[in-house]
């Protein structure tokens, strides 16, 4: 996935959900994403394309033309885009503020969060 600016919202975040809820990665229309976000909030249909547009132009989801209508599919993952945001938040800080910002992140992490991070240390160690 090419790294884009991936700050989000919180409607962008709703879409982007609905997308990775997609079976096989495929793609929707914004009348199926409008659909069913509608299911959960009073939402306008053109506020769906909107956001789907914005998303496309942040480069987040790929978008294809099928017949009148345009058809959206992520671009990465969930987890890649959350690596992405933790990467942009701790390009604004100094190494020392990054390396404060990760102890501090780390300090508060779950067992299960220490165990996954100790998991991919070892994986890049082993690579």
């Amino acid at each position: 996935m090419a790294r884009t600016r991936t700050n989000i919202g919180d409607l962008e975040r709703s879409v982007m959900e609905v997308l990775w809820a997609t079976p096989d990665g495929g793609s929707r229309t914004v009348r199926e994403v409008h659909a069913e976000l509608a299911e959960q909030r009073d939402i306008a249909y053109t506020t769906v394309m909107t956001v789907m547009d914005r998303l496309a132009r942040k480069e987040m989801v790929n978008q294809e033309r099928d017949g009148r209508a345009y058809r959206y599919s992520p671009r990465g993952t969930r987890g890649e885009m959350t690596a992405d945001l933790m990467r942009d938040t701790l390009d604004e800080f100094s190494s020392h503020d990054r390396q404060t910002a990760l102890a501090a992140f780390v300090e508060d992490a779950s067992a299960e969060d220490v165990k996954a991070l100790r998991e991919a240390l070892a994986r890049l160690d082993g690579a």
